[in-house]
């Protein structure tokens, strides 16, 4: 990564804001190639993501004011991840991931001590439905719960809607569903569905139809 910034004259003049959307989109094809791809291509997204990663760090290096780097990022993530599992790297005890997730929420309460909303440190950029199902989530911690019962009416309007959606969201997250990965896989169905239909059709055309 050194070598590829100090030699190649694109990559001298990329920053983290221009790094955004390709970040972006191998974030995408690693979750494609999780969700439908192969072992190889899970073992490419993940190298292309591991990139951006050395990229971001590569450039961190570099600045003038607060400089960091690749063995910083590792470090700090180190040390996150052993506060984190106190029942792996210290006496703790959790038997069960809901005992698991207590220990987590504890240790990151304590590192975000600073934080003075639940909201705090959510990313409005996430998809909508994976930031709607967080923030369900979010809002439930302050006692608001919203209302799934009207996810089987007819909406009468866009607002409507809206509320139908985050009851079916809200419904997803209940049942433990993953309401972004449910709607990509019926997504994935209906390419399928139009691609086949077109093959059929292409299929049904004679020579004397292709030369016209």
């Amino acid at each position: 990564m050194r070598a590829v910034r100090d030699r190649c004259v694109w990559t001298q003049q990329i920053d983290h804001h221009a790094l955004v959307p390709y970040l972006e989109e191998e974030s995408a094809e690693l979750i494609d190639a999780i969700e439908a791809g192969t072992r190889d291509d899970l073992r490419e997204e993940l190298g292309d993501l591991l990139w951006q990663v050395l990229f971001h760090a590569e450039i961190a290096s570099r600045d003038a004011r607060s400089p960091f780097d690749i063995d910083d990022v590792a470090r700090g993530l180190t040390d996150k991840m052993v506060r984190r599992h106190p029942h792996v790297f210290a006496d703790a005890v959790a038997a069960t991931p809901e005992e698991v997730l207590v220990h987590w929420n504890a240790a990151k309460a304590e590192e975000k001590s600073s934080r003075s909303s639940v909201l705090d440190g959510v990313s409005e950029r996430m998809p909508t439905l994976a930031l709607a199902q967080k923030l369900i989530g979010k809002a439930q911690v302050v006692g608001i719960e919203p209302d799934s019962a009207i996810a089987s009416q007819t909406p009468a309007s866009e607002q409507q809607l809206g509320e139908q959606l985050l009851a079916l969201t809200a419904l997803a997250k209940r049942e433990g569903w993953d309401a972004e990965r449910a709607l990509r896989e019926r997504l994935r169905a209906l390419t399928t569905d139009v691609r086949e239909v077109e093959a059929r059709r292409a299929a049904q055309v004679t020579p004397v139809d292709r030369q016209r």
